[in-house]
């Protein structure tokens, strides 16, 4: 059942729902922020970081001044939690992602959603498997036909991943990603990419080098096979990218307007 209760400092009236279950897993399950009114409402999609191994949808600060901004302006906010490492590796992660966003969009009714307004959001390794599910046709049987107006990549260093391996990297990359190249192309985001993606922001931190790097280079070869897509740099931390955004700033005001643009 929703349960009502006054959002933060705001005293806006939000509804919640808990652990939706998505599979049979524990894991597999997500949680809604809704309107308490919402009719055909839009919807963003919030998966979390934590290096494809920790991190969990009860983390407030992932998700907190996210909530507090969209669900005002009339959007269901849907954050989902999915198997992690050692049990699932980024591919089934990947899997878990996809599922919880066909899902999301069979039940968007339940809370007022409008499925055919869904946006996709994600931080760090949550970043990178948003990017996978875009652009990789492996996961269309988990999808189900979902689909979504654009997606927003929230300071992902790991977009080409075949690059990434080959190159002085950190250990949690190895964890992941291990020793087979073809693994690692079957991962990337970059070599999955095609002309059929929607529009993509793709927000990087520019005190990490690596990320931009990698944001630039997706972007390129996004907008080379037509896409609409831009990178967004921000003078902010990894974990700054993440917790400010919702919060009144710039930075905000600029993935507010790329929302507002593929909604249209």
């Amino acid at each position: 059942m929703f349960t009502f209760f006054l959002l933060f400092a705001l005293q806006t009236p939000m509804r919640e729902l808990h652990d939706v279950a998505y599979g049979p897993d524990a894991s597999q399950r997500f949680d809604v922020y809704a309107p308490p009114n919402a009719r055909n409402a839009p919807m963003i999609v919030m998966v979390h970081g934590g290096g494809w191994r920790i991190g969990d949808k009860s983390f407030q600060r992932m998700w907190r001044n996210k909530v507090a901004h969209w669900v005002p302006k009339g959007f269901v906010v849907i954050v989902p939690n999915y198997r992690m490492l050692p049990a699932a590796n980024p591919m089934e992660q990947a899997r878990d992602v996809a599922r919880a966003i066909a899902t999301a969009e069979e039940k968007a009714a339940a809370w007022g959603g409008d499925r055919s307004r869904v946006v996709l959001m994600g931080h760090s390794a949550g970043a990178h498997l948003i990017a996978l599910v875009t652009t990789s046709q492996q996961l269309a049987p988990e999808l189900r036909g979902a689909t979504w107006r654009g997606a927003i990549l929230l300071d992902s260093a790991a977009l080409d991943v075949v690059q990434l391996m080959r190159q002085p990297h950190y250990r949690l990359y190895d964890d992941a990603f291990g020793a087979d190249p073809a693994f690692w192309k079957a991962v990337s985001p970059y070599h999955a990419l095609t002309k059929r993606e929607p529009p993509l922001l793709a927000v990087c931190s520019t005190p990490r080098p690596d990320s931009c790097t990698q944001a630039a280079g997706f972007v390129a070869k996004a907008t080379s096979l037509g896409m609409q897509a831009s990178v967004l740099k921000e003078n902010l931390s990894h974990e700054q990218i993440n917790e400010t955004l919702g919060a009144a700033s710039d930075y905000t005001t600029a993935v507010d307007r790329f929302i507002d643009n593929v909604m249209r």
